[in-house]
């Protein structure tokens, strides 16, 4: 019955007519890789239509943020961003949440620049992006950028220019947006992942998951409008990449705190 009361309330408020309400949406942009795009199993709890959080979907439409939100691949699952938006509804009551779900898998910072082909997906995840952030714009203001990537550029060749690579991705992204004091919030590796990779390059004695995550730590910490998201105590689903369906709830939850701490500084 709730489920039923609930997708009336959404069916009502995005009006089957095609007229959209007035009331503006406040927009938070999700981009990254796989760990954002989310990869968890779906339970019955994720598809439950949650009050004022929707999702912009693969058709530029508006719809209720059910898991899957993202489709960058046919194995995106449960992921972050749900429970972020069910977050930051409850510590704002009178707002409406638009996500806007842009990671792809796999992608790697190099990807993330005006014109960069990631060949996995045969896409352009930049230039993919900044068309919905447009579409997205015409129904809110955005109100946070969430990132989190860095597993395709752990190793040692790719994990030297990370730190610049993502300080220029931040302030490009902000221009884009038209404000350049967006909250921008990026979340640590998985643990499992860090000791994994240091096992993996021990005999050149160096850790490339550190180093990309030691390098968005201390450019978090040198934005004032930027935090960084701690990983600990979250599980791989088994593969020792990517967060379980439970983790991957934690982790929302975290993003949200971090991301309301900004907005009220």
């Amino acid at each position: 019955m709730k489920i039923k009361i609930l997708l009336l309330f959404t069916l009502l408020f995005l009006n089957i007519s095609g007229k959209s309400q007035e009331k503006p949406f406040d927009l938070y942009l999700l981009i990254g890789q796989s760990n954002m795009a989310g990869r968890g199993t779906v339970e019955a709890r994720d598809t439950i239509i949650p009050e004022r959080v929707f999702t912009l979907d693969k058709n530029n439409k508006w719809v209720p943020a059910q898991d899957p939100i993202h489709f960058d691949k046919s194995v995106a699952g449960v992921g972050l961003g749900r429970t972020f938006g069910i977050e930051m509804a409850k510590a704002n009551q009178e707002k409406i949440i638009g996500l806007i779900p842009c990671a792809v898998g796999g992608s790697s910072i190099e990807a993330w620049t005006p014109g960069g082909f990631h060949d996995q997906t045969n896409s352009y995840p930049w230039d993919d992006m900044e068309k919905r952030l447009k579409i997205a714009l015409q129904k809110g203001k955005l109100k946070g950028i969430l990132w989190h990537q860095g597993e395709s550029d752990s190793n040692p060749e790719k994990c030297k220019t990370y730190s610049e690579k993502l300080e220029v991705l931040i302030s490009e992204v902000r221009k884009l947006a038209g404000d350049e004091t967006i909250p921008f919030v990026a979340g640590e590796l998985g643990r499992f992942k860090i000791k994994e990779n240091s096992k993996k390059f021990a005999k050149e004695g160096i850790s490339p998951a550190k180093t990309v995550v030691k390098e968005t730590k201390t450019l978090m910490k040198k934005d004032n409008n930027a935090a960084f998201v701690s990983s600990r105590g979250l599980h791989h689903r088994g593969d020792n990449t990517h967060f379980d369906s439970k983790s991957y709830r934690t982790f929302g939850k975290r993003y949200a705190v971090k991301m309301t701490q900004l907005q009220k500084k």
